[in-house]
């Protein structure tokens, strides 16, 4: 199946945002898995997936795991690794199911941007470490909600998980969303964080990275300019930076890409369903 035209999103803007505690679940590569691990009464537990720690949030009485599943990942059976503070090390299980992302072909016309020479291979090594980093951060910062704003307005150019070919080429799949949008678009903060990196990438162009709290960071690409400097507290709402066409694009729009236990996962799922719905 190849993706030519997605339809017109909203993406909220019209529509007013309820009460979200927690992410929609989609246990699903690419997705995120909800698991209660622990009795809200008793002090948060460590969790952790893949050796990576994972993000926990009271609600229903419970102490909920929410743990961001990898493209990679393969279907079946999953665990999380429970450590509570008496030391004991308990594990949760859970399933992965299958799904099949769809393909899309991209013309890039600066062949550069598919074909980079020796110098960019070790530019590009340079920010891919950057890059790791920060998606590795982790910050013990209590979280009680996970109600996510859209970033700009704009329609959704590509969705996430696609199978991506530029110039006919394979290349990792979209780890993202595409909001497409006039250079100059405000772009905003959809969660509340501190600005844990800013910089002009390769591939990425203008780029911003929020640290929300417990592995959830959020990254911001292709900016025509950036308004917030490293270590700034943001709200949401806050303007960070405006819609750009740096890096490799074939037009002006927003990439927003969510980490969550240093896993790329749709950004979909921290937005209401109902707004989408309305918006679609």
């Amino acid at each position: 199946m190849k993706i030519r035209n997605w339809p017109l999103l909203a993406l909220l803007f019209s529509v007013p945002v309820q009460a979200q505690i927690l992410p929609r679940e989609s246990p699903v590569p690419g997705g995120i898995a909800v698991v209660p691990v622990a009795a809200e009464t008793e002090p948060a537990p460590e969790v952790y997936f893949d050796d990576q720690r994972v993000l926990v949030v009271p609600h229903a009485g419970k102490w909920q795991a929410v743990v961001g599943l990898p493209l990679s990942l393969s279907p079946g059976p999953q665990a999380v690794q429970v450590n509570d503070r008496n030391g004991q090390r308990r594990e949760f299980s859970f399933i992965v199911q299958p799904k099949d992302y769809a393909e899309q072909r991209l013309v890039v016309k600066d062949r550069r941007m598919v074909e980079p020479s020796a110098k960019d291979l070790a530019r590009i090594a340079r920010e891919t470490e950057i890059i790791r980093k920060v998606f590795a951060t982790w910050s013990d910062r209590p979280l009680t909600s996970l109600q996510f704003a859209p970033p700009a307005r704009g329609r959704i150019s590509s969705v996430f998980g696609l199978r991506r070919y530029f110039n006919d080429q394979p290349r990792q799949p979209h780890s993202g969303i595409d909001i497409a949008g006039p250079v100059g678009t405000p772009v905003t903060a959809p969660f509340a964080g501190i600005v844990a990196n800013t910089g002009e990438y390769f591939f990425n162009g203008r780029t911003i990275f929020i640290d929300h709290g417990q592995g959830l960071i959020s990254m911001f690409n292709h900016l025509s300019r950036i308004t917030v400097k490293s270590g700034a507290r943001v709200a949401a709402g806050d303007k960070i930076g405006e819609i750009g066409m740096t890096g490799r694009v074939t037009g002006p729009h927003l990439h927003w890409t969510v980490s969550l236990n240093n896993s790329r996962v749709d950004p979909a799922l921290f937005l209401p369903q109902d707004a989408v719905d309305n918006g679609n």
